[in-house]
């Protein structure tokens, strides 16, 4: 979701999430982080939502996001800004064609997703991406409706940055994983788990579902979340799958046991170590900062 930066990809990201501010700038290999930063939020402060105000506490919220990142930007103001999740619908969309023009090919995007969405696609913003496939053409879009979007880039503004970018948190996690093979992808946060399933780098599945446990969710219980995603994959694809990243949990060991038993696939944390850096000290934790790193090195 383009704000309109016609620059160079920013080398900041910020993530704004229901219960922090998490920042990284990238290092110069355009590889890994150089630094990073995080900032607590109160209960409330933020609540993700498609068409609701996300931002209940605007002046918090604000300062958060200029604390966080001014300590880690230097003279850079242009940023990546990631959104909660569920503020943004991300949908995949299968056309037999679309249309070479560009604006043509959007208002078949949206004109299809309309009936689906519970707020008005003419009140949104709508980024897409088109993937070939076997049948004809797979879109991955994602929507939000405008005024949830230009809240978030107010926060950036106010604290003094811009917000070249905007992008929901699990597509920008995604940057940081290798898909050759089919790989799931999961990401915890305060309110939501995330899943998508890749293929030849190629996203063929994706659902956000509602995560009451929040973090603190058991290797079993994030089993037993993802497992109907699994065997819809299966099913449909007739294909298993390879390798499992995870992150959001601060024990990716505890739990993988549990995801093993569902596919036999080998569980990773989805962020490296060495993709944060050794000069950020482990001053967040990494679990914490897939979205980040992803937007950043992808």
């Amino acid at each position: 979701m383009s704000s309109g930066s016609n620059g160079a990809k920013p080398r900041l990201a910020c993530e704004i999430a229901a219960d922090r501010v998490l920042v990284g700038r990238l290092g110069e290999g355009g590889r890994s982080l150089e630094a990073c930063a995080a900032r607590e939020l109160a209960p409330g402060s933020v609540v993700p939502d498609l068409v609701e105000g996300n931002l209940r506490q605007r002046e918090a919220v604000r300062e958060a996001v200029y604390e966080a990142l001014s300590s880690v930007a230097g003279r850079t103001h242009d940023v990546i800004a990631v959104v909660p999740d569920a503020a943004v619908r991300v949908v995949l969309l299968e056309f037999d064609t679309l249309p070479s023009d560009s604006e043509e090919a959007a208002s078949v995007v949206r004109f299809r997703m309309k009936k689906s969405l519970p707020f008005d696609v003419d009140k949104a913003r709508v980024s897409y991406h088109a993937q070939k496939s076997n049948d004809g053409v797979r879109v991955v879009a994602a929507v939000a409706l405008a005024s949830v979007v230009e809240d978030y880039e107010v926060a950036f503004r106010d604290a003094g940055f811009s917000p070249g970018v905007v992008v929901p948190s699990m597509l920008a996690a995604l940057g940081a994983a290798e898909a050759e093979r089919p790989t799931l992808v999961v990401k915890v946060d305060a309110r939501t788990t995330s899943i998508a399933i890749l293929n030849a780098n190629q996203l063929q599945l994706f659902r956000t579902l509602e995560n009451t446990r929040g973090v603190t969710i058991t290797g079993d219980q994030l089993a037993e979340d993802i497992y109907p995603s699994v065997v819809f994959f299966q099913d449909t694809y007739h294909l298993n799958i390879d390798k499992i990243f995870v992150s959001g949990i601060s024990d990716v060991g505890s739990a993988a046991p549990a995801l093993r038993s569902q596919t036999g696939a080998e569980v990773e944390e989805l962020v490296a170590a060495s993709q944060l850096g050794v000069s950020t000290g482990g001053s967040v934790p990494r679990w914490r900062m897939a979205a980040v790193v992803g937007a950043l090195i992808s």
